[in-house]
């Protein structure tokens, strides 16, 4: 088969980005014939291990800058054929030539499968992609976190893909009731591998980690600790990524007066040592889609603390088996239950075991042949397909 992903950066960094990596590695470790397309470029190498079977494309290089558009990004927001809608998390990305090289790439496909990876390159490729390619749209985000102007478009044009594959079951039911008779597809995100350094729970560290951005929560995360602090001195919590919060964090962290207990490293290269050294995994977010790095952190017996954020963590996690959750944006839940997990190591060895359990699901042996599966079905009979998903 052949099979191009289509990616906003595939030289960043983060969730999305290493999910669908690893998928393209597995489909071309597969033997299937792989293009990893990525709509804008600016770093020199990937920053995720990449196949050398896959062939790399790009259509926008801005390694040496951002080329102005010809009519500025004010008009640009107002013209007609503009398809990638405000509210879009990346919407800066999209100036009008990177739409445009967008738009052109899927309008010149004949063939094979095309696979897009968040809404506004989804919806480029839902209305100018020629009918005999076959469409997959992934997403990695939960239907609610998204402004209705997103959820609009959504309505409007995902019926036109082949399969719209989501990462947990109530992605599913809030899909298919956007758009009943669209093939709607679960298919978890896959951890690069399963068999992981386990904790020992020797070390008095929390970790956490993703972009330092709002929705992370990560300063509802300090605020926690600084109920934790009190009551057990000797911990750390060490928060790992970066991104434009990190000044704001850092005024928080001096603000609780937690300079010696909370550390923001920013990027690491060892995040599974991290992982290993750790004791307790911290979720704060205030909305997610598949929490890749709290699986990962259950790959190395972990056990997790996380607010019963929509969605992800309940999809994943058993409450009081192999992590706790607790509701929303309860700083006071979320600081009371790390103290818990915090002050009994018993516990926590029974939670990182389950979690190593729970984790297994989401091993690439597992993930991989559901992708393989679904694009045979798609090649085989695209109306077989749409008429099995859509009547489950």
């Amino acid at each position: 088969m052949k099979i191009r992903y289509l990616m906003l950066h595939a030289y960043g960094m983060g969730g999305t980005i290493r999910t669908v990596v690893n998928q393209a590695n597995a489909m071309a470790a597969a033997g299937h014939e792989v293009e990893l397309v990525s709509l804008v470029r600016r770093r020199e190498m990937p920053q995720f291990r990449l196949d050398p079977r896959i062939t790399v494309t790009t259509l926008v290089d801005q390694r040496t800058g951002r080329l102005p558009d010809s009519i500025g990004r004010r008009a640009w927001r107002r013209v007609r054929g503009k398809i990638v809608p405000r509210g879009e998390f990346a919407a800066d990305y999209f100036t009008e030539r990177v739409e445009w090289a967008a738009m052109e790439y899927v309008s010149g496909l004949r063939d094979g499968i095309l696979v897009t990876t968040r809404p506004a390159l989804n919806l480029i490729a839902a209305r100018r992609t020629p009918r005999n390619v076959i469409k997959v749209a992934q997403e990695h985000m939960n239907l609610s976190a998204y402004p209705d102007t997103i959820r609009r478009e959504i309505a409007r044009h995902y019926h036109r893909f082949d399969a719209i594959c989501v990462l947990t079951g109530t992605n599913r039911l809030e899909y298919q009731r956007l758009l009943p008779g669209t093939p709607i597809v679960q298919i978890p995100n896959a951890v690069h591998k399963v068999e992981q350094e386990r904790s020992q729970q020797v070390n008095p560290v929390v970790i956490a980690a993703g972009r330092l951005v709002p929705q992370k929560g990560f300063d509802l995360l300090i605020a926690a600790f600084a109920q934790v602090v009190p009551e057990h001195p000797e911990w750390r919590l060490r928060v790992f990524g970066t991104g434009p919060r990190k000044g704001q964090l850092a005024g928080l962290i001096e603000q609780y007066g937690l300079g010696e207990h909370v550390e923001l490293p920013g990027r690491t290269e060892r995040m599974e040592r991290e992982l290993t050294d750790a004791s307790v995994y911290a979720l704060s977010s205030r909305f997610e889609g598949l929490p890749m790095v709290m699986i990962e952190a259950m790959t190395h017996a972990l056990p997790v603390v996380a607010f019963d954020c929509p969605t992800g963590p309940k999809d994943v996690l058993t409450d009081g088996v192999d992590g706790v959750l607790v509701p929303p944006r309860d700083v006071d839940a979320l600081a009371a239950a790390l103290n818990r997990v915090i002050a009994d190591r018993e516990l926590r060895l029974r939670m990182g075991e389950a979690a190593v359990v729970t984790s297994r699901a989401y091993g690439p042996g597992v993930v991989m042949p559901l992708w393989e599966r679904l694009f045979s079905e798609l090649s085989e009979d695209r109306r077989a397909v749409r008429n099995h998903w859509s009547a489950r």
